[in-house]
């Protein structure tokens, strides 16, 4: 069961629709990346790693991603919760980040 971390919970709203990209990567390491637009328009992206065991590993979390779609900003954030999940599976530390 994934245990979400304090950037997922500062970021989430369950009354805007979203939509989302959900992974399992070959480690069993997984990886959200969610995309929506706020209230007033802005493109807000999430992006989530966890461990196998469901720990988080890496959240980042972006109020706007200015001049770009959601499906656009749903693609980069999907590539780099791969990059982010590649790193940890190298052993590389990543920590929480929030914007």
């Amino acid at each position: 069961m994934r245990m979400r971390g304090s950037v997922f919970w500062s970021w989430a709203d369950p009354t805007l629709h979203h939509r989302a990209h959900e992974e399992t990567l070959i480690d069993r390491t997984s990886i959200n990346v969610q995309v929506r637009l706020s209230r007033n328009g802005r493109v807000q992206l999430f992006i989530g790693v966890y461990a196998p065991g469901g720990m988080p590993v890496y959240e980042e979390a972006f109020d706007d991603r200015p001049k770009e779609s959601m499906s656009r900003a749903l693609a980069w954030g999907v590539m780099k919760a791969r990059e982010v999940a590649s790193c940890n599976f190298l052993g590389i530390p990543k920590r929480d980040h929030g914007t």
